[in-house]
């Protein structure tokens, strides 16, 4: 014989504050696992989303960035000759040569100061990288010091909206524009032309080379045969790979500090579930005897207070995972301590996250109503109908 759903649903019921209190404390814990996997999920989809599959990134070898890398325009000249580089409509080259750097900027709602990334970018760039739409003012003119600002970078940092000037290299710049670019990590860096930010930053090399690939699925073959010759002391990377190795040190500390209190969190939540069940079963000993004497058997009394476990945590993680879900409508900026500069995302919702965060809920209720479930299957028939 099996007990129907409706037997655990109305004894749930029927300890509404027990209850209560339980699904709460599991709400919690699923609320901070969520939000710590939608962080770390929101930093990695922005900056992987800042790279191209068909584009591939040149940097100096052993750099762990842009910032701390150099090539020469001797190394720059080697790679616009690349054979293995994709042309535009008129037949030219899609490669070009930037140069990254971060200038120290107030922030528009706090006195304190952080780095915002300013890219030296050169004509093909807006080519390389399509997402990148101006859509407010124009872009600026080869040869001046005028720069566009991302729309986040704009918002967040004084002097950088559209008509703001400020100082760099001992010359005022003015932001003539502002772009977006889909949500990438290029929203918050300031653009300007590469051969008037080289000599403002006292430099002479690119910090980088892009360039669209001819053929993409021969990328291992042309990154061999670029690193094998005697001038070029680099690294070649893919866009998306080069992306998403900024985000390792930054998304590995926010996960590991979040899980941390998550766990801790939930062993709690764990002990408070396993009270619960324990009451029930103090509670309901006389009516488990009865069952069994009817004759269900132990496995129909464990799976009963397993089943009560389960909803509980099914509850409370369906209502911790809608709670966290309205954090995506937050934007966080934040130090980025692989590149130094800051970045500002939005914590990003997925269905892994999703139903990773309800397997967790799920196996708290598990883990907490199973000790219980087993103590109440274990009930000698006799005893409990003899006590009062």
């Amino acid at each position: 014989m099996k007990i129907p759903l409706k037997y655990s649903i109305r004894n749930l019921l029927a300890r509404r504050l027990t209850t209560a209190f339980t699904v709460f404390g599991i709400t919690l814990v699923v609320f901070v696992f969520a939000g710590v996997l939608m962080l770390s999920q929101g930093l990695k989809q922005t900056l992987v989303s800042s790279g191209s599959p068909e584009n591939a990134v040149v940097i100096r070898a052993g750099s762990g960035s842009e910032m701390q890398s150099f090539v020469s325009r001797e190394q720059a000249a080697v790679i616009r000759s690349l054979p293995d580089i994709a042309l535009d409509s008129d037949g030219q080259p899609l490669v070009t040569g930037e140069l990254v750097i971060i200038l120290n900027k107030d922030r528009r709602t706090t006195a304190k100061m952080a780095n915002v990334t300013v890219r030296g970018v050169g004509a093909r760039s807006f080519a390389l990288r399509p997402n990148v739409k101006i859509i407010e003012g124009r872009n600026f003119e080869p040869g001046k010091t005028e720069m566009i600002a991302g729309r986040k970078a704009a918002e967040f940092f004084k002097g950088c909206g559209p008509g703001e000037k400020f100082d760099f290299g001992n010359t005022q710049w003015t932001v003539v524009g502002l772009f977006q670019a889909e949500g990438s990590a290029f929203e918050t860096e300031l653009w300007g032309d590469v051969d008037m930010v080289m000599p403002a930053a006292g430099r002479q090399v690119y910090s980088s080379m892009l360039f669209r690939m001819k053929q993409p699925e021969t990328f291992e073959i042309m990154r061999d045969r670029i690193k094998a010759d005697p001038r070029m002391t680099v690294d070649v990377k893919r866009e998306k790979q080069y992306y998403a190795e900024q985000t390792q040190s930054t998304s590995t500390f926010i996960e590991a500090l979040g899980l941390t209190v998550t766990i801790i969190f939930s062993l709690g939540a764990i002990i408070g579930a396993m009270i619960t069940m324990y009451g029930a079963v103090a509670n309901r000993t006389r009516e488990i005897a009865t069952m069994r004497a009817l004759g269900f058997l132990r496995r129909n009394i464990l799976a009963v207070f397993l089943i009560e476990a389960i909803v509980i945590s099914a509850v409370g993680g369906i209502i911790g995972l809608a709670g966290a879900s309205f954090l995506q409508l937050m934007t966080i900026s934040t130090m980025n301590w692989d590149t130094f500069s800051e970045i500002t995302f939005n914590f990003r919702l997925s269905p892994g996250i999703a139903i990773g965060t309800m397997l967790f809920a799920l196996s708290m209720g598990i883990l907490g109503g199973f000790l219980p479930a087993v103590r109440a299957a274990r009930i000698k028939i006799v005893e409990a109908l003899r006590a009062e």
